[in-house]
């Protein structure tokens, strides 16, 4: 009987472009046992016949890999989200070491949780879009001059901390009182409330501020330890504010 499949992250690839990067990404994660790939919205399509022949024996993961429209898409099932980046960001995400996020992402996944790393399209990486919707940032101490990492070598790094990593670390003690973690979908559905309702009482202005004070609204949803019960009250709260301003 095969061993069974131990829990892992998953690897999303968020448009990528070149086939023969994600192939060399599924051989990479297959090289240290990872299987569970995604992508969103692939510049040349999917299939790929040039992934397929560059995976070299790592078919399986892309056979297996879920294909998606939107980044929110891709990870709405699950607890915590890196991104990983090598550009400084006006955000006030935690930022880790490949090392100490997978030991962090090992420590979640222990406790049933699912675990997302989101790796940007080879030219210009990850868009702050993306990077909001995530709950901390893998940073690679690379050399400063010059720090762009090729798709393939950015996944063979995390997959080779996460190999590392998950073979020793225990489960972290996390008291949630009872209740379960908001998956990234939940806390999406929230911010879309919020956004909704401030927007229509006027709070994004002036008007050429109104895109970035949403992203750091979001970014800010993001970091919160949010659970279930906790996304359930905040929508429960501003709807009776809006029943308190129409009465």
């Amino acid at each position: 009987m095969a061993a069974e499949i131990k829990a892992q992250p998953l690897f999303v690839l968020v448009r990528p472009q070149m086939g023969e990067n994600i192939g060399a990404a599924a051989r990479a994660m297959y090289n240290f046992g990872l299987t569970d790939m995604a992508m969103v919205a692939p510049r040349d399509g999917w299939p790929n016949s040039r992934a397929v022949a560059l995976a070299s024996g790592a078919g399986r993961v892309l056979d297996g890999a879920q294909i998606h429209d939107h980044t929110a898409d891709a990870v709405a099932n699950c607890a915590f989200v890196f991104a990983t980046t090598a550009r400084s960001r006006d955000m006030t995400n935690p930022v880790f070491t490949p090392e100490a996020a997978m030991a962090k992402a090992a420590q979640i996944i222990a406790t049933g949780q699912r675990v997302a790393v989101l790796f940007g399209p080879e030219r210009a990486g990850l868009e702050n879009d993306d990077v909001a919707r995530a709950n901390a940032i893998i940073n690679v101490p690379v050399n400063p001059d010059f720090a762009s990492l090729n798709l393939a070598q950015c996944v063979l790094l995390t997959a080779y901390e996460w190999r590392r990593q998950s073979e020793t670390v225990a489960p972290e003690t996390v008291h949630w009182a009872g209740q379960e973690p908001a998956t990234l979908i939940e806390v999406e559905k929230l911010a879309q409330h919020y956004e909704q309702r401030l927007d229509e009482a006027g709070f994004f202005f002036p008007l050429h501020k109104a895109e970035s004070m949403k992203l750091a609204l979001r970014n800010m949803w993001s970091r919160l330890p949010l659970t279930s019960a906790d996304v359930r009250t905040l929508h429960g709260m501003v709807r009776q504010l809006l029943r308190g301003r129409q009465g």
